[in-house]
């Protein structure tokens, strides 16, 4: 609680100097969860890709990512999630808790559109991003952004009505 908190801010300022030269920052801890990564970068010939898989070497190695041009439908954003190799641990593979996929593909349609809206932004790179049982936290993410160039993808881009 707050009291716990008090002593070890105390004893921290004490071992390691005045609070003034260490600037330490209080935040809250992110709940456990299943680590993923969502990327999106603008490719000259094709346009704005979105990316999704998860964190950490496993997912590296196997190169399980799986890739749709940008702008993501709500239906694309569910697909993306699912079409990874170990989109079972995100649903309670081995008797885990499923993670919050809602909350996951919200995310994924709001980078889609953040991309779709700013043509400036180059890239985007969230990792990771902590998917719990209700909610989700971006834990790093950085953002690029340049003058933008002339795409061959310019003009209205429009989601087909259906």
């Amino acid at each position: 609680g707050e009291d716990g908190l008090r002593r070890a801010y105390a004893e921290l300022t004490e071992a390691l100097g005045k609070p003034e030269e260490l600037r330490p920052v209080v935040q809250a801890m992110a709940p456990r969860g299943v680590d993923t990564v969502i990327r999106a970068a603008v490719d000259p010939a094709i346009g704005a890709v979105l990316s999704f898989g998860l964190a950490g070497p496993p997912s590296e190695l196997l190169g399980d990512t799986a890739h749709r041009l940008v702008p993501v439908t709500d239906k694309e954003a569910a697909e993306l999630i699912r079409t990874i190799r170990t989109a079972p641990i995100l649903f309670g593979w081995r008797g885990a808790q499923p993670v919050d996929t809602g909350a996951l593909e919200e995310l994924l349609l709001r980078v889609s559109r953040l991309l779709d809206d700013h043509p400036e932004i180059v890239t985007v790179d969230l990792e990771p991003v902590v998917v719990a049982p209700r909610g989700l936290t971006v834990l790093g993410a950085s953002v690029r952004v340049a003058e933008p160039q002339r795409r061959s993808d310019q003009g209205p881009r429009r989601l087909p009505a259906y």
